[in-house]
């Protein structure tokens, strides 16, 4: 894509995190933008700080689970803005952690009602309506248009706690693909981006949680919720995120890995260890070196327990009849957001599934 000026988006999930990122960086381009948001408090808030900045958007609420809520909000938005977006920003997500074991019923449709049906329903609603209006023949546009997804590096590998959530991305990330081949012929280009860690407030997706498909099998509290906060005040910034997914577009690749580095990279390729247990499954060599790779972080995780423990014990040494606050984890660091708040581990099983082993390596 070479001209923003003047081209329609639609975000979901736009009134915070990597959405509200989204309508900054393309809003300041001149996209005249509407952001879709299951919040309203949060959408409000949003507008006022996207008009601050003299751009100029329109804001739905909108449970994207909800097709005819979907329809609706796409119906508005075109006639809002005299016809349907240019760019696509499939973005919203939420995500829960705990044993893959202890999963629910309601912990799958919860996650993969969002992450992937809401994607689902975003292609189906939007794509015969911008290929009507902007596709072309030939692979020439007859106005320049795109689709993006944001996914993430879970995609490609499964991990004990996050089952619901991986699942939910590979599927996305293989309906990018599959949209991307079927859209070039009408020059209509999709973008599935994967970032590692974002800097938003996911980790209070729980609270959006809905009623009937609050049966969980994972252990969440305000505790969990704040370490979640900890870790993803640590990723990167939307805004950056967002120029990432602009590099992709403009270059009309298909994925998007962005770069976390000070070298002024927007995007990176897949690092070899992305992949490398993979290829360690399908050999008795590679299953031997994973088993050593694991038996090492193993041997890690051991050392870090035992410094925290002596930390902890030199710390209530220095502060007797005081509680002990303990740092986040391995994986992100920083103070909780409130102090006051203790933090928990999360991905951990609800304390009545006394028959899962919360503490498995």
């Amino acid at each position: 894509m070479k001209n923003y000026a003047g081209k329609i988006a639609f975000i979901t999930g736009g009134a915070s995190g990597a959405g509200l990122g989204q309508a900054k960086l393309f809003g300041g381009l001149g996209v005249k933008v509407t952001i879709v948001d299951i919040r309203q408090e949060a959408i409000d808030k949003a507008l006022d700080e996207l008009k601050s900045l003299g751009i100029d958007a329109i804001g739905i609420k909108m449970d994207l689970t909800n097709r005819e809520e979907y329809i609706a909000a796409a119906d508005k938005a075109e006639k809002h803005w005299g016809g349907p977006p240019h760019l696509l920003f499939n973005t919203a997500g939420v995500n829960t952690f705990g044993p893959a074991e202890a999963s629910t019923f309601e912990d799958y449709d919860w996650v993969l009602g969002v992450n992937l049906h809401g994607v689902i329903n975003g292609f189906v609603i939007f794509v015969p309506r911008m290929i009507k209006a902007y596709g072309g023949k030939d692979g020439v546009a007859k106005e320049e248009a795109h689709i993006c997804v944001v996914s993430s590096m879970g995609a490609f590998d499964g991990y004990s706690t996050d089952a619901p959530y991986s699942v939910s991305k590979a599927a996305v990330n293989n309906l990018a693909y599959s949209y991307y081949d079927a859209l070039k012929p009408y020059g209509i280009g999709v973008t599935v981006q994967c970032p590692a860690n974002i800097n938003s407030n996911i980790g209070e997706a729980i609270k959006t949680r809905p009623e009937h498909l609050k049966n969980s099998g994972y252990h969440t509290s305000e505790g969990t919720i704040n370490m979640l906060k900890s870790i993803h005040a640590t990723g990167i910034d939307p805004v950056r995120l967002a120029e990432a997914m602009k590099f992709a577009i403009d270059n009309g690749m298909p994925m998007c890995i962005p770069a976390y580095g000070g070298d002024g990279a927007l995007t990176n390729p897949l690092g070899e260890n992305t992949f490398k247990k993979f290829i360690q499954w399908t050999s008795v060599e590679g299953m031997a070196q994973l088993k050593k790779d694991a038996e090492e972080q193993a041997a890690r995780m051991a050392d870090f327990r035992r410094q925290m423990e002596e930390q902890r014990k030199k710390w209530e040494e220095e502060h007797p009849g005081e509680t002990y606050q303990a740092p986040a984890s391995p994986f992100g660091g920083g103070a909780p957001a409130d102090p006051n708040v203790p933090m928990e581990t999360f991905g951990m099983a609800r304390a009545d599934l006394d028959w899962v082993n919360n503490h498995k390596q």
